[in-house]
């Protein structure tokens, strides 16, 4: 007891039956009904208690998650192409278009 206050079970108001007969139907709780000194972690508008799937189903997920893109990863990578088409040769490399023996020269024919 905390100076002769009665502190209640500590029960997550969203564990509650919502179709019960509460006098306060948001909160789910009774006229006069004491509250607990963590109200504020217990109550409706406390972060939700995540009770859908446990962790080693979420684990199991995850890891299924994982595995499928990295699949996915594999298969374009084992499918991609390396290059869409043939590049692209000029005679003499347009030493001459592109300004002279200094510039840096596209493919010439046979170069590949």
């Amino acid at each position: 007891m905390n100076g002769g206050y009665i502190n209640p079970p500590a029960e997550k108001r969203q564990f509650r039956d919502p179709y019960a007969d509460w006098w306060d139907k948001q909160e789910r709780r009774n006229y006069g009904e004491p509250v607990h000194e963590d109200n504020d972690i217990l109550g409706m508008f406390s972060p939700e208690a995540y009770t859908h799937v446990t962790p080693g189903q979420a684990w199991f997920q995850l890891g299924c998650f994982v595995s499928v893109v990295f699949a996915l990863l594999g298969a374009v990578y084992v499918t991609y192409p390396d290059k869409p088409s043939a590049p692209r040769t000029y005679p003499g490399g347009l030493e001459e278009e592109l300004g002279g023996p200094t510039a840096v020269l596209a493919l010439k024919d046979g170069d590949l």
